[in-house]
């Protein structure tokens, strides 16, 4: 006789989590655990680190699921937690580099959209991912969840002059290497 797991919505889930339900939270954890580990990697140095951080910001929406309050999707309340604790889990655990130069944007190399469309996003993560790790938090908080350079300021500790400039130079970074696997995989330059 095979024993079917019961289902539950989103909300039934939250409501059971809310009551200390470890077999909810359980499920809630496995419901959004692959999404939010690749959240957490954009962040990280490694795996075993963004691992950590998807635990860390697990324990927080647990922690902080009274304050949920229905006012949007709760994937996106779930990733904004996700994304604050492992910019805090990596404030914690590394130096944070302040670049305050302003970058010429005029000198930013084109990329041809034909290459950019035929990349994978496994590809663009990669080169993200090689992004010194200021510079990485910029982008992906600016150019991937959305932050506003005011917002981007508070929640790393830098000027919003400092958040304009970083992403001006990663972005410059970005295009660079994009044209580098251009060159390579086409055998031409931009």
């Amino acid at each position: 006789m095979m024993l079917l797991k019961p289902t539950y919505t989103i909300d039934e889930l939250i409501t059971r989590c809310k009551a200390g339900e470890r077999k909810a939270q359980e499920m809630l954890y496995k419901q959004f655990a692959a999404k939010m580990l690749s959240v957490c990697m954009r962040y990280a140095v490694d795996k075993m680190e963004a691992e950590d951080m998807l635990q860390n910001g697990f324990m927080k929406v647990f922690k902080k699921l009274n304050d949920y309050r229905g006012d949007g999707v709760f994937e996106g309340w779930v990733r904004r937690i996700m994304v604050h604790s492992s910019i805090e889990y990596y404030r914690k655990h590394h130096k944070m580099v302040q670049v305050m130069d302003v970058t010429d944007l005029s000198n930013e190399p084109s990329v041809n959209p034909a290459a950019m469309a035929n990349m994978g996003v496994k590809d663009l993560m990669n080169i993200i991912q090689q992004l010194s790790p200021g510079y990485r938090m910029v982008f992906n908080l600016y150019a991937i969840d959305g932050y506003s350079h005011r917002e981007i300021a508070e929640i790393v500790g830098i000027t919003e002059g400092a958040s304009k400039s970083q992403l001006s130079r990663a972005r410059t970074i970005l295009k660079e290497q994009v044209l580098k696997m251009e060159e390579k995989k086409y055998g031409y330059a931009g």
